[in-house]
C-alpha cells in the first residue's frame, strides 16, 4: 500500500487539487497559527507557567487538514497533542491554555462546539467518537464523528472495540491516525506486525487509507471523502496519516535517546509548512510579507490567550465542594462547614 500524495515536498502538484488556491491560503494560516500556539506553550511549560506539555509541531498538516473537512456540527474526538485540531474546530486557545494551566475550567469547551476536551488516556476516546457518531446516526442527523489519535494507540484494546463497534453497526466515524512513528519511545516497528495500520481496517469491514501525513492537501482529501461517505451512511474509515512529531513526546522527554538527530533532521527538511509554501510560490498565490502578516497575525493571537488564560481567576475554597453535583450532598455540606471553620470564616 503505497501513501496518497497531492503535493510532494517541493510543492509540486501530482494529482489534481481538492481546494482552491484561496482555500490552501486559509489552511496555511491555519498550520502557522496551530505552530505559534506549539512553540508559546513549549516556551511557557520551561518556564514553569505550564504543566508537561505535548508538541505538535511536524504534524500540522493531518490535524489541520483532517478538520477542515468538517461540517461546523460534526463532533471532534482528539489527544492530548491535537491543539491544532481543536482549535480550528472551535475550542479556543485560551481554554486550552487553561486546562494545560491546570484548571479543569479549560475542559468547557465553549458552548455550541462540538468537541469534546483533549484525551489523556491514550485510546480510551475513541470509543466516545464511536458513541457520538452512532447517537448522531439514531437519531437521524447528517452529523459524523472523526477521531484523532496516535499509532501507539492502535496497540490499546480501546482501539480494538471502538473500529469493531463502529465497523458492525456502521457508525458515522472517521478515525484518522496520526502515525508520527513512535510511541512515546517504542518505534512503531515494535508496535505491530501489520505492514501498514490502514490495513487493519480490513479485520473490521471499513476502508483503510494510506496518506502522506505532511501533505495538507492529500489529507484533506482522504478525510472529505471518508466524511461524505459516513455521512452518506457508508460506514466508518480508518485513515493512516504517515507525519512525524520532530520535538519530544513531551517536555518531560529526551528523544534523543531513542532516535538520532539525523533521523528528526530528515523529517524537518519534509516540514509541512514549508511544502504549502512551496506550492503556493508555484500558483502565484504567496509572497513573503503576507506569510509575515499571518505569523504576526498568529503569534498576536496565541500572546491574547495567555493573557485572558492567566487573568482567570482563582478558585475560591468551596469551589471544590460544587462541581459534582445539582445539588450538594449532606455529607458535602457538612465538609464544606468544617473547611470554612477551619479557615476562620
Amino acid at each position: 500500500m503505497e501513501p496518497i500524495r497531492l503535493l510532494d515536498e517541493q510543492g509540486r502538484l501530482e494529482g489534481d487539487p481538492p481546494l482552491g488556491p484561496e482555500e490552501v491560503r486559509r489552511l496555511f494560516g491555519a498550520m502557522i497559527e496551530a505552530r505559534a500556539y506549539d512553540r508559546k506553550a513549549s516556551a511557557m511549560q520551561r518556564q514553569g507557567r505550564l504543566a508537561t506539555y505535548a508538541p505538535l509541531e511536524g504534524q500540522e498538516a493531518t490535524q489541520i487538514g483532517s478538520v477542515a473537512a468538517l461540517q461546523p456540527d460534526d463532533w471532534l474526538v482528539a489527544t492530548y497533542r491535537d491543539a491544532g485540531a481543536m482549535w480550528l474546530h472551535g475550542y479556543t486557545w485560551r481554554n486550552l491554555f487553561l486546562g494545560r494551566m491546570g484548571d479543569e475550567r479549560g475542559g468547557h469547551p465553549p458552548e455550541g462546539v462540538p468537541v469534546l476536551p483533549p484525551s489523556i488516556t491514550v485510546g480510551g476516546h475513541m470509543i466516545h467518537a464511536v458513541g457520538l457518531g452512532w447517537a448522531a446516526a439514531l437519531r437521524g442527523e447528517s452529523r459524523i464523528s472523526l477521531t484523532l489519535f496516535g499509532d501507539g494507540a492502535t496497540s490499546e484494546g480501546d482501539f480494538h472495540e471502538a473500529m469493531n463497534f463502529a465497523g458492525v453497526f456502521e457508525t458515522p466515524t472517521v478515525f484518522v491516525c496520526q502515525n508520527n512513528h513512535y510511541a512515546i519511545s517504542m518505534a512503531r516497528s515494535r508496535q505491530t506486525a501489520a505492514e501498514t495500520i490502514a490495513g487493519k481496517a480490513d479485520g473490521y469491514g471499513m476502508p483503510g487509507v494510506l496518506v502522506d501525513g505532511n501533505d495538507v492537501l492529500a489529507v484533506y482529501a482522504a478525510t472529505i471523502e471518508a466524511a461524505d461517505r459516513a455521512r452518506s451512511g457508508g460506514g466508518p474509515t480508518l485513515v493512516e496519516a504517515l507525519t512525524y512529531r520532530t520535538g519530544p513526546h513531551t517536555t518531560t522527554d529526551d528523544h534523543l535517546r531513542y532516535r538520532s538527530a539525523e533521523e528528526v533532521d530528515e523529517w524537518r527538511r519534509r516540514d509541512p509548512i514549508d511544502r504549502v509554501r512551496r506550492y503556493l510560490e508555484r500558483v502565484d498565490a504567496w509572497d513573503p510579507d503576507w506569510e509575515e502578516t499571518l505569523h504576526a497575525a498568529g503569534s498576536a493571537a496565541v500572546e491574547q490567550a495567555v493573557v485572558e488564560a492567566e487573568a482567570v481567576a482563582a478558585f475560591e475554597p468551596d469551589d471544590i465542594f460544587t462541581g459534582m453535583y445539582a445539588e450538594p450532598t449532606t455529607p458535602l455540606r457538612r465538609q464544606a462547614e468544617e473547611l470554612r471553620r477551619d479557615l476562620g470564616e
